[in-house]
């Protein structure tokens, strides 16, 4: 019941941070610059993928060449559908990674602006702009490994009948989230001084709101240019979050998944 509690807590850091967003309009559409440009870049890589597919296919099985048509027509359109679907992923996985790191000085900027109207604002990690940069593109690889290490044996799983239609999606959801909401947290944990290793340790302790948070994020990415519009709401119930759960909890004045805001 407790992680119950504590998911649907993560669930309503998220709408926090939409009520913030609604209160202060003008940073909704500051934030949503880094992820339009993301977005169009990343459009334009799958219709490129879509549309070759088909020639991607080909390209990678020529001892098929010889086979009747109607089985290596067959093969080829669901090799050009895995990999289609291999692309997509791909670009779920890293769209919250890659709109972070392009938009680094506008999120930077929100994430402050949401903790100043909450008080102190902490004063971060004393480092070059270079350096940043360089061990937030480190830090992202790392956590896009971790993730893939979960989510390329459910994307085959999800060929399985019955369990790839039914368990897998909830799987693959629950697994998404938990990363998504390592990246969004970065910037308000780094603030602080936490890095990859204990944020990771202290989301992990409080797994269930880290999971509610980044699940609701990651259902609403899904949808057609939900995850530009959503993009600074979910830095925004980020910082929130980290200010009233996480941050608390890795200070040992909370236990963990306790405090749900």
């Amino acid at each position: 019941m407790a992680s119950v509690r504590a998911f649907l807590g993560g669930v309503g850091f998220f709408v926090q941070g939409l009520r913030w967003m609604a209160r202060h309009p003008g940073s909704w559409l500051f934030g949503l610059l880094p992820a339009v440009v993301t977005a169009v870049l990343y459009i334009g890589v799958l219709i490129f993928l879509g549309t070759r597919a088909d020639d991607i296919s080909a390209y990678f099985t020529p001892f098929a060449d010889d086979w009747n048509a109607a089985l290596r027509n067959t093969m080829r359109a669901v090799i050009a559908i895995v990999v289609f679907g291999a692309g997509l992923a791909v670009a779920v996985l890293t769209f919250t990674p890659i709109t972070l790191t392009i938009g680094d000085p506008f999120y930077q900027k929100l994430s402050e602006r949401v903790e100043e109207s909450y008080g102190e604002v902490p004063e971060g990690i004393d480092e070059s702009l270079w350096r940043s940069i360089v061990r937030s593109v480190k830090d992202s690889l790392a956590t896009l490994g971790y993730a893939l290490l979960f989510t390329v044996p459910l994307f085959f799983l999800g060929f399985v009948p019955g369990v790839g239609q039914t368990v897998v999606p909830v799987l693959g959801a629950l697994v998404s989230g938990f990363f998504l909401t390592a990246e969004l947290t970065t910037l308000a944990m780094e603030r602080r001084g936490i890095l990859r290793k204990e944020r990771f340790a202290i989301l992990r302790a409080n797994k269930a709101t880290a999971v509610g948070f980044g699940v609701v994020t990651f259902l609403i990415f899904l949808v057609p240019l939900g995850a530009i519009i959503a993009m600074p709401v979910a830095v925004a119930g980020a910082a929130i979050m980290v200010r009233l759960n996480l941050a608390a909890a890795s200070e040992g004045t909370a236990a963990p998944d306790a405090r749900v805001g």
